[in-house]
């Protein structure tokens, strides 16, 4: 007989309490989604990432709300990226 162990102690990850810690990440823009020039940096080589500010935070961030600017118009790897995943629990935990 197994029993499954459920952690009470972590809430549940919602737009309520996202740190927005995804917003940190490296973003290239693989995909035409539409993303606004003046959030798109370019590398060397030609290549498109998300631009982030000297702090390290997504230019497309509202500061404010902790919400994407461009949501609608995000790149398809912010689209990928599941709100509570692993990799979002991770981020959460290297930047809380």
């Amino acid at each position: 007989m197994s029993i499954d162990v459920i952690n009470l102690s972590a809430p549940e990850i919602t737009c309520a309490n996202c740190q927005a810690c995804c917003c940190r990440l490296e973003v290239m823009i693989i995909s035409d989604t539409g993303v606004p020039e003046e959030h798109i940096a370019v590398d060397s080589w030609g290549g498109e990432t998300m631009l982030r500010l000297e702090d390290g935070w997504c230019s497309a961030l509202d500061r404010d709300t902790m919400m994407c600017s461009i949501y609608e118009l995000r790149p398809w790897i912010c689209r990928e990226f599941e709100m509570g995943s692993y990799e979002c629990i991770e981020e959460r935990e290297a930047h809380l």
